[in-house]
């Protein structure tokens, strides 16, 4: 009964995070091309910054949290239930991503981004191999 649930919702689900990184949650198209290369320098900064504390547990922990469904992947790919191809697929899929932002100017391309998203599909798979286990699926 997951399985199949999952099966409807991943799609739209695909397509609504999407819809959130190009267009959504007010974002508007810079002026130049932004790239963040440096590993969690642009998250410390950010959470140093004048942000509020809200915002930044919604900024960081959604990088990681939106993603988790991914990490469901093998239920409807079977080569996706192994951790290394979902992990170099899904590396693959968010690089992509993130580029499309760069150039597009929709967003930036950040290195912090790619790493919390695929944190997250890892927390995904994690869960997804615990509710296997005990479920029997």
């Amino acid at each position: 009964m997951l399985k199949k649930i999952y099966k409807i919702i991943i799609v739209p689900y695909t397509l609504f995070l999407l819809y959130l990184m190009f267009l959504g949650m007010g974002r508007f198209q810079y002026e130049e091309n932004l790239i963040t290369v440096e590993p969690f320098f642009s998250t410390i900064k950010f959470i140093q910054g004048p942000n509020k504390t809200i915002d930044i547990v919604s900024i960081v922990l959604g990088n990681i949290i939106m993603f988790i469904p991914f990490g469901f992947l093998g239920w409807i790919i079977p080569e996706l239930k192994q951790l290394k191809p979902l992990m170099f697929g899904f590396i693959s899929c968010i690089v992509i991503v993130e580029a499309l932002q760069y150039f597009t100017r929709m967003g930036i391309f950040e290195v912090d981004d790619i790493i919390l998203n695929t944190f997250g599909v890892y927390l995904g798979w994690e869960f997804c191999r615990m509710i296997e286990k005990r479920f029997n699926y």
